[in-house]
């Protein structure tokens, strides 16, 4: 079952012909890792960032946009593991109107990997990560 919230598209998401700048698109599922992390997983994002130093920047983005979204538009973001590799992680995204017919307006593709903050040197995704997703996959 994949992980989902809801969003407004806020002023500042939007362009100056009143549709959401694609750049801010990125900015959102972000956002949305992090709230996964959070509530889905039970680990605290700015926990790993900060305290365990850990990173997990994105090596790969493959992104769809399929329709617009318009200042003060509901959209739904959902994710779902497509895969968990070692020190890697592939997510799959989508974000849908929630307010108008369920419209996809993006597809995403997203590649994660597990890095020291201190060396920026790939390492395996600690057990207590591996462990939450494996738990979630496993419902």
């Amino acid at each position: 079952m994949p992980f989902q919230a809801t969003r407004t598209v806020r002023f500042s998401d939007c362009d100056p012909a009143g549709i959401v700048f694609f750049p801010q698109y990125l900015v959102m599922l972000n956002g949305f890792v992090e709230q996964w992390f959070d509530e889905a997983l039970g680990i605290r994002y700015a926990t790993l960032i900060g305290a365990r130093r850990l990173g997990l920047p994105t090596v790969r983005l493959e992104v769809d946009f399929t329709a617009v979204s318009r200042h003060g538009d509901l959209l739904r973001l959902q994710l779902e593991v497509e895969k968990l590799g070692r020190s890697s992680l592939v997510l799959r995204h989508e974000v849908r109107a929630a307010d108008a017919g369920d419209e996809l307006r993006l597809r995403a593709r997203q590649v994660l990997v597990c890095t020291s903050l201190a060396s920026h040197r790939v390492q395996a995704l600690p057990d207590d990560v591996r462990a939450a997703i494996q738990a979630l996959e496993s419902h």
